[in-house]
């Protein structure tokens, strides 16, 4: 692949890339796209200029700040707007090849997406909110359009996909995709980690989401949808371990059968990393395990001690331009989706401002089968729009779930596709 970047940049064919959302992955999206060959950054967009400003600055080569009715600036340089929706009408004068998706949104983020799709642009999704809500709408519209969206390749859930598919090459059965989550609590708010997300340029809401699990889920939740896999129990079991290597003290692998599971151990070493525990019980491929200090089986331990997140979004860029192949799709449709839970008593009649990150919901993975037996609640659904927000129709307890009768969803646009997506998914 490098390889074949080098030599697109050798031919003054570099894959065109037009960014939306210049948060902390925006920017350092834009420094990498920046800094590897064959590939330029045409555009930046952000509801805050100078956070898209930012973004461009890293990249940097000379950039125009514009708006619908302005003058754009020369092609050698990036476009910087905070207006998304005119940018689908100039695509072919901007020749994208690929969008980057990187917002916290979710139905802007699909309308994004779609806007792209229709003008035959590749789609990469830093945005695993979007991913998990709209991703098989999304891949649909894509396949009809001759292009691809994918998952992004440096987050946990398509680091994990690489090596699950690797490891399968091998010969195993997966028993574990597996997380290694540094610090969990539930009830944590924004406004609690205000501090802890400035020092690491986040913004608190975003912070709050990973903090109390719910983005933990969310990207568990995608793997299973990718790989067929499913999480045990709601929210999965997520025991401490001081190390990786101490997951076979802490599951037991036999009770899962067949069905691969996904889980995550909470505080372990390394810090950062995933994991994941095939299975292979064949006498002489387990002689040569013992010789390669794999142990003796029959589960074996594979983990890699890092994701890179932004470092990595090259890789999904170059496989969608150069091959039309995405780094991971929803193949096996809704296995898990992550579903809202009170994180504090909530009064009846109340409005959900932020269901991801807020104070009021945290998000466990569930199986979608058993939580659409018991009528729950996909937290994405909950997120605002614009500022419209759902409501909570009665009193509910702190860990108290959401049920589809709890809650009063406003007419928007994101509620629309998903209901589309379900039609879709109902019809097979």
């Amino acid at each position: 692949m490098f390889e074949d970047l080098v030599q697109r940049e050798e031919a003054g064919q570099p894959i065109r890339v037009a960014l939306i959302g210049a948060g902390s992955m925006g920017v350092g999206i834009a420094w990498q796209v920046g800094h590897t060959p064959g590939m330029k950054l045409v555009s930046v967009t952000d509801i805050d200029l100078d956070a898209a400003t930012r973004a461009a600055e890293a990249y940097g080569a000379p950039f125009g700040v514009v708006g619908p009715d302005d003058a754009w600036p020369p092609r050698d340089h990036v476009l910087v707007s905070r207006e998304p929706f005119f940018l689908p009408d100039r695509i072919e004068e901007l020749g994208v090849d690929v969008l980057v998706e990187s917002t916290p949104t979710i139905g802007f983020a699909a309308q994004a997406c779609l806007a792209a799709i229709e003008k035959k642009v590749h789609v990469v999704l830093m945005n695993a909110e979007v991913d998990l809500a709209l991703g098989p709408l999304l891949h649909r519209a894509a396949t009809r359009a001759g292009v691809v969206v994918t998952s992004d390749a440096g987050d946990q859930h398509a680091v994990l996909g690489r090596m699950i598919d690797e490891i399968r090459l091998w010969g195993f059965r997966i028993a574990m995709a597996g997380n290694i989550k540094g610090f969990l609590d539930r009830y944590a708010t924004a406004e609690s980690l205000a501090h802890e997300a400035a020092i690491r340029n986040l913004n608190p809401v975003q912070c709050c989401a990973y903090t109390d699990g719910t983005k933990l889920g969310v990207e568990m939740a995608l793997i299973s949808n990718a790989k067929g896999l499913r999480p045990w129990v709601p929210g999965m079991e997520g025991p401490a371990a001081a190390n990786v290597q101490d997951v076979f003290q802490h599951f037991d692998f036999t009770r899962y059968g067949e069905q691969g599971v996904v889980d995550y151990i909470l505080g372990a070493e390394p810090g950062g990393g995933v994991f994941v525990v095939g299975h292979c019980d064949d006498p002489l491929q387990a002689e040569y395990l013992k010789y390669y200090k794999m142990g003796d089986g029959p589960f074996y331990l594979f983990y890699r001690p890092y994701h890179l997140c932004h470092l990595e979004t090259t890789r999904a860029i170059a496989k969608a331009a150069l091959f039309g192949r995405s780094v991971m799709v929803p193949t096996h449709g809704c296995q898990a989706d992550v579903y809202a839970y009170a994180k504090r008593p909530i009064e009846a009649g109340e409005e959900i401002p932020h269901a991801i990150g807020g104070d009021q919901l945290y998000g466990l993975v569930d199986a979608c089968a058993d939580a659409d037996r018991k009528g729950l609640v996909p937290v994405t659904v909950l997120e605002n729009e614009e500022g419209v927000c759902p409501s909570v129709k009665r009193a509910m307890e702190r860990d108290e779930p959401l049920s589809w009768d709890d809650v009063e969803l406003p007419d928007t646009y994101q509620l629309s596709l998903f209901r589309e997506q379900q039609g879709m998914l109902d019809r097979g």
